[in-house]
């Protein structure tokens, strides 16, 4: 998976957020925490939804389970906005 191009990551005042520049199927603004710039950085390069969680559980101390969570609910956020290429 890997995010489409026409998107980029932004630190406006302190805070993440995902603009589109370029794309035509997506005109607002996402806001991301440390955890969604952590994985959308990965997505940026390409991985799999289970490097994901790998890479994930290496950098932060979470439980196998609440990273299987949070990732899969970030990655169906992206699919949902038509972000994502699979």
């Amino acid at each position: 998976m890997k995010i489409k191009d026409g998107y980029l990551l932004k630190e406006i005042a302190g805070n993440h957020v995902v603009i589109p520049v370029g794309a035509l199927d997506f005109d607002g603004m996402i806001s991301l925490n440390e955890t969604g710039v952590f994985l959308w950085r990965l997505l940026e390069k390409g991985c799999t939804q289970e490097e994901a969680v790998e890479k994930l559980l290496l950098e932060y101390e979470v439980s196998e389970e609440i990273a299987e969570k949070d990732v899969g609910a970030f990655l169906e956020m992206l699919k949902k906005e038509n972000i994502l290429h699979e």
